[in-house]
């Protein structure tokens, strides 16, 4: 009951996707373990090493296919590093900017899928029409930087009327039930994010792991207080990071080692909090969805994956 549009676009066995964090949280060990397990394991163009390195390390995993994330709007979206993408990963994505026919076109001159995340209906539609192979519906419950302002079961149904490309349900999404939920409703596959931070192959530092176990449905804020480094640009953190970063005295939050080189982080920066970063961890951009309440343990990604899996498939075969 797995098998989608999705799956069988992608050529993964589960209607999984990894949503591609960034900062490094998304490592290729994370990346390996979703695709080995199944899903769709997604990179992050962002982090302290070379894309074209970590790319590599995944390849020579042979795990299966995968896929890269891009945010254009922030300057990522470098055409040799596209290009490069595009050579290698099934399915290159982007994220906050405007779908680009000729970003599009790139992609598949290159032999990859191309996907965009979408925060609305509208932009659901412009993706499409820019010849996106899939869309991804980013409903506001999301973790991380959210795209639009509406609920994922709404904004999901009118995606899905206004498309014919396969649509990737994400926002909130963190449990087989849920899972099972907008995959019923019509999704053809789910992004999962906060989940997969509290997993063994988890880039996120340790003090980030632990404010996530900690935490409860109602304790995320959408925000747009970590604007350093990427200002007036809505996100969904846990409540707490931006009480303590405001309580903090010192305009330096932390370090990040970059090579050996410790290179300081502002206090209020967007990037998320790695294990190559030191500070007041507890005062950085903890980006968390509104499942972070199902967040109870550290589990290694494959697990989780089946876990989840498993759990969706029994329940849309009691409610078939």
């Amino acid at each position: 009951m797995l098998e989608t549009a999705f799956t069988e676009l992608v050529g993964c066995r589960l209607p999984i996707q990894l949503a591609a964090m960034g900062g490094g949280v998304t490592t290729p060990e994370l990346v390996v373990a979703v695709s080995r397990a199944g899903g769709l394991g997604m990179l992050q163009r962002g982090g302290t090493r070379p894309l074209a390195e970590r790319i590599a390390e995944i390849e020579d995993a042979r795990a299966g296919p995968f896929g890269v994330n891009f945010v254009p709007a922030l300057g990522q979206g470098e055409r040799d590093e596209i290009e490069l993408a595009a050579s290698r990963a099934r399915l290159v994505e982007f994220f906050w900017a405007d779908p680009d026919p000729e970003v599009v076109a790139l992609v598949h001159a290159g032999g990859a899928l191309a996907g965009w995340q979408v925060g609305s209906v509208d932009e659901a539609r412009r993706a499409a029409d820019a010849g996106c192979d899939l869309v991804v519906a980013q409903g506001v419950e999301a973790g991380g930087h959210v795209r639009g302002t509406v609920a994922l079961l709404p904004l999901l149904a009118e995606v899905l009327e206004a498309v014919s490309v396969p649509v990737v349900a994400a926002g909130g999404i963190a449990s087989a039930r849920s899972m099972a939920a907008v995959l019923a409703a019509g999704a053809s596959a789910v992004r999962i994010g906060t989940r997969f931070l509290a997993t063994s192959e988890s880039g996120a530092h340790p003090d980030y792991v632990a404010a996530l176990l900690a935490s409860g449905q109602t304790d995320t804020v959408l925000t747009t207080a970590f604007g350093v480094g990427w200002p007036d640009a809505p996100h969904r953190v846990l409540a707490s990071a931006v009480a303590a970063a405001e309580a903090l005295d010192d305009e330096t939050v932390g370090a990040l080692d970059v090579n050996g080189e410790p290179q300081p982080l502002p206090r209020l920066a967007a990037r998320t909090p790695t294990r190559e970063v030191t500070g007041t961890v507890e005062a950085m951009a903890l980006y968390a969805g509104e499942g972070v309440g199902l967040v109870t343990e550290i589990e290694d990604a494959g697990s989780l994956v089946r876990e989840l899996a498993e759990g969706a498939e029994a329940l849309l075969r009691r409610w078939a």
